[in-house]
């Protein structure tokens, strides 16, 4: 009996060990004391006239990033910065009439008789390359990606 409740233990203990090992990193909120010193440049510059409500370190593809969370103006700006201080990618809250034609179309399109609670732009690399909709129905929110072109991205 005792043989059978150590092999479970074990088995447990192996199974709990591999589903760490395989767990997706976590972000960790820090300060901005605590960035890399090109990180830190980059938001003083980025989080200028806005306020920040969040820094958080990250792994993302193999490698480290801090994301920066800032309201601006009354809407939310949250961007990806590398350890050498480069903006790789930034989400800006938008409204609805700040989209480009196809793209709202698209948008309503697929939000139907549901509700469009959020919507940001996606850039990388200085321009817009999508934009992103979170869509409610009933209880259930989806979100939706539409190139600039107004073509729904399939999710993954």
């Amino acid at each position: 009996m005792i043989n059978k409740f150590n092999d479970r233990i074990a088995c447990i203990m192996a199974l709990s060990v591999m589903l760490c090992a395989t767990a997706p990193a976590q972000e960790k909120s820090v300060k901005m004391k605590d960035c890399p010193p090109a990180v830190q440049k980059t938001m003083q510059e980025q989080s200028k006239g806005a306020t920040i409500r969040g820094i958080s370190k990250e792994m993302e593809k193999g490698k480290t990033v801090y994301e920066l969370e800032l309201m601006v103006n009354g809407h939310s700006k949250d961007m990806l910065i590398d350890t050498a201080g480069n903006v790789i990618e930034v989400e800006e809250q938008m409204a609805i009439n700040q989209l480009p034609a196809p793209v709202r179309t698209e948008i309503e399109k697929q939000a139907g008789k549901g509700k469009i609670t959020k919507l940001e732009s996606l850039s990388k690399g200085g321009s817009v390359v999508a934009y992103e909709a979170v869509i409610k129905t009933g209880a259930k929110s989806r979100e939706v990606k539409v190139d600039t072109g107004g073509k729904l991205i399939p999710g993954k």
